[in-house]
């Protein structure tokens, strides 16, 4: 069920994000024999891009005429299935009983967070399946050794999925302390800590290799990389404070789903004193602290890390709540059925609304105008023109048949790589065409040429209206 309600309408909704356009384009890259569309700068580590690229072979050959970055969401869903499986195993193997297991695991599936966040192309989802991965072999029942060096080498690939994954650290070191025989513990955690360090040194000797470990002029690095990523970035302040972008966010996320937040966010401080669902309730807490920070970086994608621990949080805490009744044992299955009941009645509704919006909106039908029309329109020798696109339709155009990198430019890279700024000797009178979406016009005020574009352009064709809007603009460089 989980899977149909991502699948209906998944190129239709929710208007797509600049980031998804750019793995997407990442994963084509790595199928070209390179780690990205342009000069890869550590800005993550590669893994989750390189997954992405072994999945996305297929909807391409499947869809071959839907736009780009359906086809890549189409890919997302063997990953959100998984996960679901997972979120069933975890429960079980936190001792919960088979309908409580399959309870999270709807609670997970059927999140109206959930349902639009699996749908896009974001590498927190394939960090929190290797993350699952990590916590089923910690909490494996039969406490084999190999098992415990997986779960360390599962946490490797989600940090090298997206490194923030890294904050959980301390919640598989709970759950394979739970996991382990007090005799063989030390051996565990061990072989834990070697399969984990092992598997993550590939990427610092990987940028050692390269001599892009260490920052340097005339070249990228990986520490002068993690020093922006962790200090450099701009903060989206505090999610206490209006106006924010922490806090349009998080308010964000209340909207889409006030109950499994704030219902798992209570369970989960509850569930502390509750020995088996302690690691479910730290992973919540942990992400929760990050993530009130003041002053921090914020992204939309990552309360997607902490969606599965708030329902194994809140599916745990009702059974253990449940199992401890008082009075005859009949009680206690009326007692679970009542809340089931309850639970459905308090946010079956909004849920119901919620995903039902998902699977029938069409938000999207300006990006797919504009992919045809990169596919139709004459627009001279497509080896020549160079035409600037958002990450989203920078692949479509691609496959329409501009030359990739410098001939069909991601806006980011106007001003900021090196390699195309060599390419533009006249600057902005080396554009040809711009297709003007909301996140390239977000960001005019902050790119030389690219306002310098919109200051010589000319409309050529426009599809929707308002600030959701896409137009193809001519660029006038006389001669």
């Amino acid at each position: 069920m989980g899977i149909l309600v991502r699948a209906f309408g998944i190129g239709n909704f929710p208007f797509p994000n600049d980031d998804e356009g750019t793995y997407l384009a990442q994963a084509w890259a790595v199928r070209q024999g390179e780690l990205a569309h342009y000069t890869y700068w550590y800005d993550h580590p590669p893994l989750g891009w390189i997954q992405l690229a072994g999945l996305s072979w297929l909807p391409e050959w499947l869809a071959p005429d839907l736009p780009a970055y359906v086809q890549g969401r189409i890919a997302m869903l063997p990953v959100a299935a998984a996960a679901m499986v997972l979120v069933y195993v975890i429960a079980r193997r936190l001792g919960l009983a088979r309908p409580t297991a399959a309870a999270a695991t709807l609670l997970y599936a059927l999140s109206p967070l959930a349902v639009v966040l699996h749908r896009q192309i974001y590498l927190d989802n394939f960090a929190v399946l290797w993350v699952l991965v990590a916590v089923a072999f910690a909490l494996s029942p039969r406490r084999h050794l190999w098992h415990h060096v997986a779960a360390g080498i599962a946490l490797a690939l989600a940090v090298l999925s997206k490194e923030t994954i890294a904050v959980l650290l301390p919640v598989l070191v709970v759950a394979l302390w739970q996991g382990s025989h007090p005799s063989t513990r030390k051996f565990s955690l061990a072989g834990f800590g070697s399969g984990f360090v092992l598997t993550v040194l590939f990427y610092p000797l990987y940028a050692l290799l390269k001599g892009e470990l260490l920052p340097g002029s005339g070249h990228v690095s990986l520490l002068g990389t993690l020093k922006f990523q962790l200090g450099g970035r701009e903060g989206s302040g505090s999610v206490f404070q209006d106006g924010t972008d922490a806090h349009r966010l998080f308010t964000d996320w209340l909207d889409r789903d006030p109950y499994l937040l704030i219902g798992g966010a209570v369970a989960a401080v509850c569930a502390l004193a509750v020995r088996r669902l302690r690691p479910a309730a730290l992973a919540v807490l942990v992400l929760a602290l990050v993530a009130l920070r003041p002053g921090g970086y914020l992204p939309q994608m990552y309360i997607v890390q902490a969606l599965p621990f708030l329902a194994l949080t809140v599916a745990g805490l009702a059974e253990t709540l449940v199992t401890r009744l008082p009075g005859r044992p009949r009680l206690r299955p009326a007692a679970a059925v009542a809340a089931l009941a309850g639970a459905a009645l308090l946010a079956g509704p909004h849920w119901y609304e919620r995903d039902r919006t998902a699977t029938t909106a069409d938000d999207t039908g300006v990006y797919h105008d504009a992919s045809r029309w990169l596919h139709d329109t004459d627009t001279g020798d497509r080896a020549t023109v160079r035409i600037v696109t958002d990450g989203v339709l920078w692949l479509d155009a691609v496959d329409a048949g501009y030359r990739p990198g410098t001939g069909v430019i991601w806006h980011y890279k106007l001003d900021q790589d090196p390699a195309v700024t060599k390419t533009l000797p006249h600057g902005w009178k080396d554009i040809d065409y711009v297709v003007s979406t909301p996140a390239l016009r977000g960001e005019r005020e902050h790119l030389p040429t690219l306002r310098d574009l919109f200051a010589h352009a000319t409309p050529v064709a426009t599809f929707g209206e308002g600030g959701g809007r896409i137009d193809i603009l001519r660029i006038h460089n006389d001669g």
